[in-house]
């Protein structure tokens, strides 16, 4: 996947890249920016009320006719009046800007979830088993992407935006007071900026060596829970937690070392921020013992504070900045998936005669090859013909490439050369939403749904009744089985044994109905009985269908109406399962394997 224009990404690009995400929100926008400038007078008001009162209270002791309490009395209730009712009203307009930004963070949150997820779903399957597109991998990458790029919202509406419009407003007081103040004010921000940036530069590798071993740690967590059972069996328990404790290492150090990093320059940050203020009480105290025009004892700690409300985001601004850092390491892989257009899985327009398609499955693959994205070469010069309405068997040892011809056939994958064509129509130039409607898949390994059982089954066609659902249960000899539990169909489908969820994912295939059928091992995980039932069951659809079936059990593949022998993506044989024993070679070598295996004579002699 290309990220070239993501590596690049700065933070100016990173807000550019969020902007389409909060521009829907722009009325929240607005009252957000109105509460932050009224914030930031608030902010002002304590500098402005202790310079008058310094300077009045400062009067008042050197008046002629001595201290006059009532007057000191009059002075206190008023810069008590008005702080109070500014506080009260500063956390009136804070609760409101930070209410309002908040709302915009959860929100853009939402949407890009949202569209992360519709992207992801119109990608090609190619993209999933690419390098570093594993399941924990994968789901790293979304949610540390949304989870920073809503931090960066919140980090400007509510952390950065207030800050910086009250150092503004302080800086322009101080100028307004005195102009080499102000200056001297100004001369600390850029040194305090440069140094900052220099601690992103520095920084941002670590944070990707973080962020590469977060994924790994991740992934391997997510192994070891879906491998459990295999641990456990082989008691790799040490072994695997040895593993983790490598990763968990690795990690501590880089973090350590990040960590490290930042806290020298925020020391050095502190120094040239207590630096700033120093040069600020002194020449204030200066101008004063000179009696310069506008000066008085309140303006030292008018500058103090208006400086310490400039000081105030960068005080911040190193959070604010390794933030923003952070956000653009996992903004490369997450904007990397809205950007991926050579992911998106190419649909043709071609839907029937008619525009609505009446499939009638004739499959034929010409000189096809193709070659997995990690490199593994499945299929080699393949030829061959999946005429309609007959059953198809295709043979092979484990790796011969039969699931795949089922991938190539239902368009998960395009073949890197050669053609493949349906009812004459190029695969190509159909319509991707249109093929699959009228194909059934059943798996080796089928996908259940955290949900009900009738969920799961009416994930076959979500428009089914009731009596639909279970008449299709019945076929998959699934019913009285999930019928005799407490909550019957409405029982958590994962709860359910192997072979029960292979009946379920059976069960979606008897409900779609679809004239095209593909079974790569369809009963592997089921017991004897089950195995019959259901063939019985797969038999009578089968009738008038287009219907290719993948499976190492003889029964399986002994009745189908054509065969093809695959081997390492060749095919090796081809006719009907009777020619092809007869012809020898590889096919009777994996007959005669299983009916050994199954100690085929005995069962005979026990029969007989």
């Amino acid at each position: 996947m290309d990220n070239n224009n993501t590596s690049k990404m700065g933070i100016g690009g990173l807000l550019k890249r969020l902007l389409p995400f909060v521009t829907p929100y722009r009325w929240l926008l607005a009252a957000t920016l109105v509460l932050t400038f009224l914030g930031s007078l608030m902010a002002q008001v304590n500098a402005v009320v202790l310079d008058r009162a310094v300077d009045r209270i400062n009067a008042l002791l050197h008046l002629d006719g001595g201290f006059q309490w009532a007057e000191a009395a009059r002075i206190l209730v008023i810069i008590s009046v008005v702080l109070l009712g500014k506080e009260v009203v500063a956390a009136l307009v804070t609760f409101g800007q930070r209410i309002f930004g908040e709302k915009i963070r959860i929100n853009v949150s939402r949407d890009l979830s949202l569209r992360v997820v519709d992207r992801i779903l119109t990608f090609r399957m190619a993209f999933f088993s690419s390098d570093g597109n594993e399941p924990g991998k994968l789901q790293t990458r979304i949610d540390r992407g949304i989870m920073s790029l809503s931090n960066t919202v919140k980090n400007f509406f509510i952390d950065i935006l207030p800050l910086f419009t009250s150092a503004v407003l302080a800086l322009v007081l101080m100028y307004a007071a005195n102009v080499y103040v102000g200056l001297v004010a100004t001369a600390i921000i850029p040194v305090y900026f440069w140094i900052t940036s220099v601690q992103g530069r520095r920084m941002k590798g670590w944070r990707h060596r973080v962020f590469g071993t977060h994924q790994k740690l991740n992934a391997g967590i997510l192994n070891i829970i879906e491998s459990m059972g295999v641990i456990k069996s082989f008691n790799r328990e040490q072994a695997e937690a040895a593993k983790q404790a490598a990763l968990q290492d690795q990690s501590t150090e880089q973090q350590m070392q990040t960590r490290r990093i930042s806290f020298l320059y925020e020391g050095l940050k502190t120094f040239v921020e207590q630096i700033g203020t120093v040069l600020i009480i002194i020449l204030t105290a200066y101008l004063v013992l000179i009696d310069y025009p506008g000066m008085s004892i309140g303006k030292i700690m008018y500058h103090v504070m208006l400086f310490s409300n400039v000081s105030a985001p960068i005080r911040q601004l190193h959070r604010i900045y390794d933030d923003l850092n952070d956000a653009l390491v996992y903004a490369e892989g997450f904007f990397g998936l809205l950007d991926a257009d050579e992911e998106v899985e190419e649909s043709g327009k071609w839907k029937g005669e008619s525009g609505k398609a009446k499939l009638k499955g004739r499959f034929e693959l010409k000189n096809v090859e193709f070659t997995y994205p990690n490199g593994t070469h499945a299929i080699r010069d393949l030829t061959m013909t999946i005429e309609p309405g007959r059953t198809t068997a295709l043979v092979g040892l484990s790796g011969a490439g039969k699931s795949t011809i089922v991938n190539l056939l239902d368009k998960f994958y395009s073949p890197d050369s050669g053609t493949i064509s349906l009812d004459g129509v190029p695969l190509e130039d159909w319509d991707t939403e249109t093929l699959r409607e009228n194909i059934g898949l059943v798996l080796q390994k089928n996908h259940i749904f955290s949900g009900t059982v009738e969920e799961n089954i009416r994930y076959g066609r979500p428009d089914a009744t009731t009596d639909e659902v279970m008449e299709a249960a019945s076929k998959a000899c699934l019913y009285d089985q999930v019928s005799a539990l407490p909550e019957g169909f409405q029982t958590n489908a994962l709860q359910l044994s192997g072979g029960q969820q292979q009946r379920i994912a059976i069960a979606r295939m008897f409900l779609k109905d679809p004239p095209v059928i593909f079974l790569d091992e369809p009963t592997a995980s089921l017991d004897a009985i089950a195995t019959e039932q259901i063939k019985n069951s797969i038999d009578a659809i089968k009738q008038g269908r287009t219907v290719i079936v993948i499976s190492h059990n003889i029964g399986q593949i002994i009745d189908s109406d054509a065969l093809y022998v695959l081997d390492t993506g060749h095919c090796v044989q081809q006719g009907t399962p009777q020619e092809v024993y007869r012809q020898g070679g590889l096919y009777k070598d994996i007959f005669d394997a299983s009916a050994r295996s199954m100690n085929a004579d005995k069962i005979a002699e026990l029969i007989i």
